[in-house]
């Protein structure tokens, strides 16, 4: 059945790929996003925007690498929407790992994907820590997945029942951030010195803190697959 689908965050890196994705599997898609007059931090123009959406997938995202200031952010974005969400009757609220404290405790039906890192997300880091040919890249050990199959996975959820929970999605191999990081940028012909010490990170994030659940869902393309595809 085809649905009118408010993505908030529509524009950006899984925003992107979900728009597409729900084009392709016979929805309507709405852009929820202040490039289209709806702010989701302010609460400006959301009401409009939902307007006749069925659901609202929440992909925002902010690029605050303070955990305080990201908090609040998600924080504020989930309660704006759920609020806007609640007026016009949208009737289940979809969101992504960060956003998953703040939506259960909305009025709106929620399910939750709690997905582990882009394959995207090493070239991020490295574009906010760089200085010359040395970058930040903290030893992480991640099961990544590409944004694409995240969107898909989203895509998925969205269409189907309110979980009233979460599900977790995550790639098919364990990489180390650092090596993985390495061959990215590699392969886009880009040379790398990882350093430790300066940037955003902090070694509480060293490990294998951010390694997914082990009966999570696993996306198939590797990062190999992956990079031939991109």
């Amino acid at each position: 059945m085809s649905m009118k689908i408010a993505v908030a965050g529509g524009t950006g890196l899984v925003g992107r790929h979900l728009v597409g994705a729900l084009r392709r599997n016979g929805h309507e898609p709405v852009v929820v996003a202040r490039s289209t007059g709806a702010d989701a931090v302010t609460g400006d123009g959301l009401v409009g925007a939902l307007a006749g959406a069925q659901v609202v997938i929440d992909v925002t995202s902010t690029a605050s690498t303070d955990a305080d200031e990201a908090s609040e952010f998600f924080t504020t974005v989930t309660k704006n929407l759920m609020r806007a969400e609640d007026e016009v009757g949208v009737g289940h609220h979809v969101g992504k790992l960060h956003q998953e404290e703040a939506a259960f405790g909305g009025p709106v039906p929620v399910s939750v994907l709690r997905a582990t890192q882009f394959f995207e997300f090493a070239e991020m880091v490295v574009g906010w820590t760089r200085q010359g040919d040395i970058a930040t890249v903290p030893p992480l050990l991640i099961q990544p997945a590409s944004a694409r199959d995240i969107a898909a996975e989203l895509a998925d959820l969205a269409a189907g029942a309110p979980m009233h929970g979460t599900v977790e999605v995550a790639g098919p191999r364990r990489e180390d951030f650092v090596d993985l990081t390495r061959r990215i940028l590699t392969a886009r012909g880009q040379h790398l010195e990882p350093a430790w010490g300066f940037g955003p990170f902090h070694t509480d994030m060293a490990g294998d803190v951010l390694l997914p659940d082990a009966s999570g869902r696993t996306t198939p393309p590797d990062l190999d697959t992956w990079l031939a595809s991109e």
